[in-house]
């Protein structure tokens, strides 16, 4: 029991002599943490009011407009196209959408929850991928697998504990007792 305690209290606790290069990383990771947030929350934001960048006003979630039909109507092709068309528009897909950007962009601005944010970013960014299949530019690779690995990494890391609430969310109880929330 006290062994145990000891392991939690260590992987929660501040690290004690960072090198200035642990540190600098610590400190990249967690400005890569926030930035892929921000994509995310944005990507949410823009879908549900419309604010005319990547959303016209009159596509806006809110005023009718689906987030999944446009692009999953027209922006698809490849071997997915007809999968993904028999989704394009639907409530349920609407909904798990913009779920998904939401809770994935609040939980890596917050630095909470990153394994779960992880992984269900890198389901949601694998999909993404497979629906431009192939890529434009390269036979296979595009920036939605990279950016499923640097959520990866930014789990493994705990880059939540630096610039977020990640030790405060690893001291909860329930996440003591579910290492896979943190």
């Amino acid at each position: 029991m006290a062994a145990t305690i000891e392991r939690i209290s260590a992987e929660t606790t501040a690290p004690t002599a960072d090198t200035p290069r642990e540190r600098a990383a610590r400190y990249i990771l967690a400005g890569i943490r926030l930035a892929l947030g921000w994509i995310f929350l944005w990507a949410f934001i823009d879908k549900l009011f419309g604010l005319g960048l990547a959303t016209e006003s009159k596509n806006a979630w809110i005023n009718g407009g689906s987030p999944t039909e446009g692009f999953l109507t027209f922006g698809v092709a490849g071997p997915f196209k007809d999968v993904y068309a028999g989704i394009a528009g639907a409530a349920w897909a609407d909904w798990l959408f913009m779920a998904g950007l939401a809770g994935i962009g609040v939980a890596l601005l917050l630095g909470v929850g990153m394994r779960v944010a992880a992984v269900a970013g890198g389901l949601l960014l694998v999909l993404m991928w497979t629906a431009v299949l192939p890529p434009e530019n390269n036979p296979f690779m595009d920036d939605h697998l990279i950016y499923a690995a640097v959520l990866a990494v930014l789990a493994l890391v705990n880059a939540g504990d630096t610039w977020g609430l990640g030790r405060a969310w690893a001291r909860l109880p329930i996440v003591r007792r579910m290492r896979w929330l943190r």
